[in-house]
Formats: structure tokens, C-alpha cells, sequence
């Protein structure tokens, strides 16, 4: 017999485990979403990608400015839902609403857990220099991401290697679509009454803070490796970056390991190599304010950056 679950989500991230849920037969009686925001150019309010998701799938949304309201709860035990699924929703649930659940509340969480629990996880394993990171199945309790994980086929986690050049962007794809699958196995034990779960280690936590905007600039005074890990990490949001007497500010995308050394922010060829503290990177993809991504070399023909000056 199918399960009755609330999905709560926000961002692109969660979308593949709607879908997926809502693939595997589940009666999803309920969507919860954060409100429309202002957004674009002429900053009309904007529904996010799981309430467009919800709507594609006849699924009815909620969008609650926060569960604290006097009925919350009342609203949320009307739905008569065994479980609840929660991928990046970014509303704080209370105990009163975590209780509602017989079966409990699971939530997909992007890192190895219990390192990077928080906000950014999958930002953070990345400017952290992280070799590996995954994806895990967490029953929620009050704590911050400390519940225990579930074991789905002898495994805590979805595994993936972080690539010597790989972005937050390219991880996050990757991790999006392995959770969906691991959240619908997760599911099928829980149904069967066969999930089991396990507490996390006590040692080896680490905190993944919001990304702030003020530690978004290029700081070309650190190392060649920090400095490749600060902009992938950051990349494609909110992006790592620089300004330029020619350029205003930019924001770059992709970078490499690349040989040279000089002054840290020195230009040191034409192909916009970079020196850094120790060692240098080169530009691979860059981004001006309202354009697209550009490649560095055409880039270069709109907006010139000569060997020699400097990047603040």
C-alpha cells in the first residue's frame, strides 16, 4: 500500500524527488513551498521551481511564511499523512510539526553527514577542498541536521568524487538525481516497515553557513588551491569574484591550475592566467553583471583585461 506523504522543497534541487515520488506511486497529498519572491529584471514575484513542479503534477501547493502561526499544526495533521519528505524547503520545522508524522520526517540532505551539516553543504565541501561528498536519507529531529541516517541498501550515502576542477553547480546536478532515487528506496523500506536507522558519529561535525555575500570576493593573496576552491564552490551562485578598471565587477565561473608567479592579482599572460599567494590559476569562464557565461577567450574580445594590470 502506497504512502501518504507531505513533500516539502523549494529549489531546483528538489524537484528530481518529486518527481520521482510521484513516480513511484505515492499519494502525495500536500506540496509546501516558501512564497513567491520578486525576481528578474522587473522583479515580478516569481513561484519557485517545486511550486512549479506541484502544479506540472496536480499536486496542491502550500506556501507558509512559517510554521510558529496559531493553526499550523492544525493544518498540517488535516492532510492525514504518514511521513513527510523535506528537500531544501529552508523554513524551520518545530517539534509540534515533526511530531505529526507517524512514520516520521526524512529529509535528503547533500553531504556526508554529519560533516557539512547546515545550510550550504555542497558550497562548502567544495571550498573546503573535499575530495568526495554524497547524499543521505536523515530522519529529522529539532538539532540542526543531527538526526540519525538511514541505511538503504547497506549504505548511508550516495557517494560522488569532487573533480580537481568541479563546481558546486556541476555536484549539485549530480547529487540531485542520486538523491531522488535514494529517497524513493528509502521510502519503499519505510513502507515495508524494513527502514532502518542509525545515529550519526559524534565526531568529525562541520557547519555549512550560509554563504554571506561578504566572503564572495576574490582574495588573491591566499594560495592557488584556495583560491580555485573559493571560486568553484561559488560557482554558478552566488559566484566568486573580482572587479577590473575595465570591467567593473566580474564573476568567475570556472577556474584551473595554471604555472607563474607574481604579484597576488597580476595578469601574467594573454590567456588570463592569474597570480595568486603561491602559485597561479587561470580564468576560464567569466561573467559581467545582467550577461551570460562567456569561455575566457571570448570574453576577452568584449572586454579586454592586458597582461600586466591587475585584478582587485
Amino acid at each position: 500500500m502506497a504512502l501518504r506523504l507531505v513533500f516539502m522543497g523549494t529549489p531546483d534541487f528538489a524537484v528530481p524527488t518529486l518527481d520521482a515520488i510521484a513516480g513511484a506511486g505515492h499519494k502525495l497529498t500536500a506540496v509546501y513551498t516558501r512564497p513567491p519572491r520578486p525576481a528578474g529584471r522587473g522583479m515580478a514575484e516569481q513561484a519557485s521551481p517545486i511550486a512549479d513542479a506541484a502544479e506540472r503534477l496536480g499536486l496542491p501547493v502550500f506556501t507558509p511564511r512559517t510554521f510558529r502561526e496559531i493553526g499550523a499544526a492544525d493544518a498540517m495533521r488535516a492532510h492525514h499523512a504518514d511521513a513527510a519528505v523535506v528537500v531544501a524547503y529552508g523554513l524551520i520545522l518545530p517539534k509540534e510539526i515533526l511530531d505529526l508524522f507517524p512514520l516520521g520526517c526524512f529529509n535528503l540532505h547533500a553531504s556526508l553527514l554529519p560533516r557539512w551539516r547546515g545550510a550550504a553543504p555542497i558550497q562548502r565541501a567544495v571550498m573546503a577542498g573535499d575530495r568526495e561528498t554524497g547524499v543521505a536519507v536523515m530522519k529529522m529531529e529539532e538539532g540542526l541536521d543531527t538526526g540519525p541516517v538511514a541505511i538503504v541498501d547497506g549504505k548511508m550515502a550516495e557517494l560522488v568524487a569532487i573533480g580537481p576542477d568541479a563546481t558546486a553547480g556541476d555536484l549539485h546536478d549530480e547529487l540531485a538525481r542520486l538523491g531522488a532515487g535514494l529517497m524513493v528506496r528509502a521510502l519503499a523500506a519505510l513502507e515495508m516497515g524494513d527502514l532502518r536507522v542509525i545515529p550519526q558519529p559524534g565526531t568529525s561535525v562541520t557547519y555549512a553557513n550560509k554563504i554571506e555575500k561578504a566572503e564572495t570576493r576574490i582574495d588573491w593573496r591566499k594560495a592557488w588551491n584556495k583560491v580555485h576552491d573559493h571560486c568553484r564552490g561559488l560557482s554558478p551562485f552566488p559566484g566568486a569574484w573580482f572587479e577590473h578598471s575595465n570591467a567593473g565587477r566580474i564573476k568567475v565561473l570556472r577556474t584551473t591550475k595554471a604555472s607563474g608567479a607574481g604579484e597576488p592579482g597580476r595578469v601574467l599572460d594573454d590567456d588570463l592566467t592569474v597570480a595568486c599567494g603561491e602559485g597561479a590559476i587561470r580564468l576560464l569562464e567569466l561573467q559581467r553583471a545582467g550577461r551570460q557565461p562567456m569561455r575566457a577567450e571570448e570574453f576577452l574580445r568584449g572586454t579586454p583585461i592586458p597582461r600586466g594590470s591587475t585584478l582587485r
